[in-house]
């Protein structure tokens, strides 16, 4: 081989070793271009919220924080009083309360002036359905009972003169009628509910009471506290 030939050689195997080179970098090289842009955090949108929602952490009573807590008890409200409760205790173990009205028919009925004698006493209206099933009974004892001493005594109320005479007529009312015009005996009783009854001893003190709407078994049992030395019956 002449030395023309072996430049030659020597210059194709440069070219051969370079090309070699070229594609062997081009295998280990990445490819920018190809590469895949790194993602980005997606865009928030106006009013969202990056973070997760959380639910309100329960607060000692239970309820969400901030949420109104009611009251675990109201206080409770006072009982309206009633008639019933007026007339609870009827005096019982106290002296009577003072009573002075007119008499129906003449005269005044003034019970200070009754002191010595076992005293019943019923403050009523000619309107009360009561009233008509209890005044024959209390007059049956009246007039059985008169001779021992017993005094009774029914107190019409705010009713005029004529309306409580023929109502009492009409039942053959035999004891003493008083009349409360105005009503004031009737408060100083606190006699709200009528009928009212009240049992009174010789001694000037009530010793039973009750409302309206009793039988004669009741009233018998109340005559024995105020007549204890006389033998009650019906």
């Amino acid at each position: 081989m002449g030395p023309r030939s072996a430049i030659v050689l020597g210059l194709l195997s440069g070219v051969l070793v370079v090309a070699l080179l070229v594609v062997a970098g081009a295998a280990y090289l990445p490819d920018m271009r190809a590469r895949p842009a790194t993602p980005t955090a997606p865009a928030i949108t106006s009013g969202a919220s990056s973070s997760p929602t959380v639910s309100p952490r329960p607060s000692a009573s239970g309820l969400a924080s901030g949420s109104a807590v009611a009251p675990s008890a109201s206080p409770s409200a006072a009982a309206t009083p009633t008639p019933d409760a007026v007339v609870t205790n009827f005096h019982v173990g106290k002296p009577a309360p003072p009573l002075a009205v007119p008499q129906l028919g003449g005269g005044t009925i003034e019970l200070e002036q009754l002191k010595g004698k076992p005293v019943w006493i019923t403050f009523m209206a000619t309107w009360c359905p009561s009233c008509v099933d209890e005044l024959p009974q209390m007059n049956g004892f009246y007039v059985r009972y008169a001779d021992e001493g017993l005094v009774v005594v029914a107190v019409d109320v705010l009713e005029d003169d004529a309306v409580a005479a023929e109502f009492m007529n009409s039942l053959n009312v035999r004891f003493p009628v008083g009349l409360d015009r105005d009503g004031s005996a009737r408060d100083a009783w606190q006699a709200l509910a009528l009928p009212v009854h009240y049992w009174i001893d010789a001694e000037g003190v009530v010793r039973d009471g009750a409302l309206g709407g009793i039988g004669p078994d009741f009233m018998a049992r109340a005559l024995q506290r105020i007549m204890p030395d006389v033998e009650i019956s019906l």
